[in-house]
């Protein structure tokens, strides 16, 4: 419980102005991109890894719990407040320090905005791959706190691949300094790993080097119209043998719909498909042109695809990329049950199938949406909530379609999350992708590095 007192100690700590129990305050920072409601007793923005430390010292002395707060673009109730917690936001420590242009690595402190690196990097003649539609908000160390994943997975992976090295204060409040930027450690356990995805349950993230790479040249998208489900599958099977891709997305002809009536945007192709899948890729030479071109023909050929468009420019490329990246915002409106599920690309066909058909039976009376990142495996199911429902009742109607749908999941050795995190959204659900010696396992280390179980309680687990 935060007492006066403690609060006072706190204020000592971060200097004035810099802590606060205004009501506005508590319910703008205590919560994420859910529905959960904050329940937090102060607001505390740490300037640097010294302040985060005693923070985190002093909260164990006196026995008050601690939530972290990044950019707050959550979307498991990974980062809500709803315990009476201290929510501490990363916001002020968002310094870019050293650059080493050998390594390829620059030091970002917590608070760093993904956009911000990314200009950064481009500043440098470097790239930072990790993005996706909240890159203007999001911030470093949420993203290092869920291992954000995003729209060019397909090549460059996760943010994991991307930390060079963390700096981190643990829930006992001990600053750990690990990695340091070594592209070969084998000296034991990687304890760096752990923090990456832990969603601040172990500790915060307060600084972190991360690896850049050179900039991709000549992205080009070319978006194509295709007539059913396994179509998608077929095109990706294509392309993928014909050519390097830093992109495989797709959506619905619903979730079309929905952005180009709400953002008044020009639909991309004459045909209409059931779903549209956008397809990026380094268009180097002419004979890339014509090589996806080529490809492009031959799924018109044999009926997976009805109609296709190429971007011939920046400003094309960007308008394509809306059409997939503004889907999640555009249907924030009706208050969606989000499904964020991964399964072995190979296995993706039969697994949409059978979740189509559950969706048959058991949720007719609702639109279903679909869109994501079907080239690594990841999908995003939205249910929308009809207006004539609160959202509690909603919510209460679609948990038998969840339990169906990870029931199912469970049976291809698949993700509850794949990218978005556990939270509180999936905590119940947690069993579905993890055994039960795991989560005995990850248990005992959040014992280890956070004994008082101050550190995010009642995420995760």
């Amino acid at each position: 419980m935060l007492t006066n007192d403690i609060y006072l100690q706190l204020l000592q700590i971060v200097g004035d102005k810099k802590i606060t129990r205004d009501a506005a305050e508590l319910s703008y920072w205590g919560k994420d991109s859910t529905q959960f409601s904050a329940n937090a007793s102060a607001i505390i923005f740490p300037q640097n890894i010294e302040q985060l430390q005693a923070i985190v010292q002093l909260v164990n002395r006196e026995g008050v719990a601690l939530v972290p707060s990044a950019g707050r673009t959550g979307l498991s109730g990974g980062a809500v407040a709803i315990q009476g917690e201290v929510v501490v936001s990363l916001r002020d420590m968002n310094a870019i320090k050293q650059f080493n242009a050998i390594d390829r690595t620059v030091v970002c402190e917590a608070g760093v905005i993904t956009a911000d690196l990314q200009a950064f990097a481009e500043q440098q003649g470097l790239y930072y791959p990790v993005d996706f539609a909240s890159s203007g908000s999001s911030l470093i160390g949420g993203n290092i706190s869920t291992n954000a994943g995003g729209i060019k997975v397909l090549k460059y992976g996760m943010t994991r691949q991307w930390v060079a090295g963390l700096k981190v204060v643990t829930g006992a409040g001990d600053i750990l300094d690990m990695n340091k930027s070594l592209l070969k450690n084998n000296t034991g356990y990687d304890i760096q790993q752990l923090f990456i995805g832990a969603e601040g349950t172990l500790g915060f993230v307060a600084e972190a080097t991360m690896r850049l790479t050179r900039p991709p040249e000549h992205l080009t998208v070319l978006l194509l119209a295709v007539p059913h489900l396994t179509a998608l599958l077929q095109v990706l099977a294509h392309f993928q043998v014909g050519m390097e891709l830093t992109a495989f997305e797709f959506f619905s002809e619903q979730a079309l719909q929905k952005v180009t009536a709400q953002l008044g945007l020009q639909r991309p192709c004459s045909e209409v498909g059931a779903y549209y899948t956008l397809i990026e890729f380094e268009a180097k030479d002419d004979m890339v042109i014509e090589r996806a071109m080529s490809l492009f023909e031959q799924c018109l050929e044999q009926g997976i695809a009805l109609d296709g468009v190429i971007s011939q420019n920046q400003a094309q490329y960007q308008n394509l990329w809306r059409l997939r990246e503004e889907i999640s915002s555009v249907l924030a409106q009706w208050q969606p049950l989000k499904h964020d599920l991964s399964v072995p690309p190979s296995q993706q066909g039969e697994f949409l199938l059978e979740v189509e058909k559950i969706l048959s039976e058991l949720a007719p009376q609702y639109q279903v949406i679909w869109y994501g990142h079907i080239g690594d495996g990841n999908v995003h199911l939205n249910i929308l909530k009809p207006d004539e429902l609160t959202k509690a009742e909603f919510d209460h109607s679609c948990k038998a379609i969840s339990v169906a749908i990870f029931e199912r999941l469970a049976t291809y050795n698949g993700s509850v999350s794949a990218e978005h995190g556990i939270g509180l959204l999936k905590k119940d659900y947690l069993h579905y992708s993890r055994s039960e010696l795991e989560i005995a396992l990850m248990k005992g280390i959040k014992q280890q590095l956070d004994p008082k179980g101050l550190m995010n309680p009642g995420k995760i687990f």
